[in-house]
């Protein structure tokens, strides 16, 4: 498991981060925020100085409640949102027995997500998307409360996060101001969500309709995989090998033989390669880093998904 993570579960099957403890059924909030080890509160501390235990005007402690351990240090306008109120935000968007796919703890319980499925799932292009929806929260100061959409392609486990320029995927808000109203004004997200989709089946449309040579096929990965003349002799050895398994994912994946040589079939082997080739160097973080992607979205995917564009 990766080193920041501190709790974390999944329901069945090894998601795509492949992190967390396994349990059998997708559980209702409740039941996640014990899983998850997230059924504490922050609890808002003044703060002294330490030689002459004078009071700190303007800022507080963000003090985790079963452990007393300080989270972050925050002025006084930061809003504490509860771990119960990102979960409850979740429950009322989704309506009665909303089911969590994972939920969990990043940094000591500094950032915490939930990752629930969306209702809905769509038909694109023939294949099955289901959507989910992934929510993200900071207690330490350092960022705000964030709602992403990811679709993720069912046959293979694949994410396809997509930058549209017609549709967003992912809203933020900050810890200040009016954050019940705020929270109240950002159940429009499944709204928002399912615009999102609608577009991405339009997208995906348009591309089964890109035709991709071989030719064409090639100079997109070595773009996505490039060699430059720094490039040592065992890195681009390593590259040449990366770029191999691409291209068996584009030719040879058995889930894409009847898609056509398209731009389609490109962006599906690139999510295939983005979401589960091996790296190159393993580094103690990364599944968490290839989870966090479901919230940023992945560079790779959008620098091929600009490529076919623009062809």
């Amino acid at each position: 498991m990766a080193a920041n993570v501190e709790t974390m579960f999944y329901t069945r099957e090894k998601p795509w981060h492949g992190l967390g403890v396994c349990v059998q059924e997708a559980p209702v909030s409740e039941e996640a925020l014990r899983l998850a080890d997230l059924d504490w509160e922050v609890i808002q501390k003044p703060i002294y100085t330490n030689d002459s235990k004078d009071f700190i005007p303007g800022y507080k402690a963000n003090v985790r409640s079963t452990d007393q351990k300080v989270l972050g240090v925050v002025t006084d306008r930061y809003k504490v949102i509860q771990n119960t109120e990102a979960f409850a935000f979740t429950d009322t968007l989704l309506g009665n027995g909303v089911r969590y796919e994972t939920a969990g703890s990043l940094q000591g319980g500094r950032k915490v997500w939930l990752l629930a499925r969306l209702p809905r799932e769509y038909i694109i292009s023939g294949e099955r998307i289901s959507p989910y929806l992934v929510f993200s929260n900071t207690h330490d100061g350092s960022g705000a409360v964030r709602v992403a959409v990811t679709p993720v392609r069912v046959v293979c486990n694949n994410t396809l996060n997509l930058a549209l320029q017609t549709a967003k995927r992912s809203w933020s808000m900050i810890h200040t101001g009016d954050i019940k109203c705020k929270i109240k004004e950002a159940e429009d997200t499944l709204f928002k969500a399912e615009n999102y989709m609608d577009r991405l089946g339009t997208e995906f449309e348009q591309l089964r309709k890109k035709k991709v040579t071989d030719k064409q096929l090639m100079e997109y990965i070595e773009i996505l995989l490039p060699v430059t003349k720094d490039t040592t002799k065992v890195q681009v050895k390593n590259i040449n090998r990366l770029r191999e398994d691409l291209k068996m994912r584009y030719f040879d994946a058995p889930d894409l033989q009847d898609t056509g040589k398209n731009a389609y079939r490109f962006l599906n082997a690139v999510s295939d390669f983005a979401t589960h080739a091996a790296p190159l160097r393993r580094t103690a973080n990364y599944n968490e880093n290839l989870f966090m992607r479901t919230m940023d979205g992945n560079p790779m995917i959008d620098k091929a998904y600009q490529l076919v564009c623009a062809a």
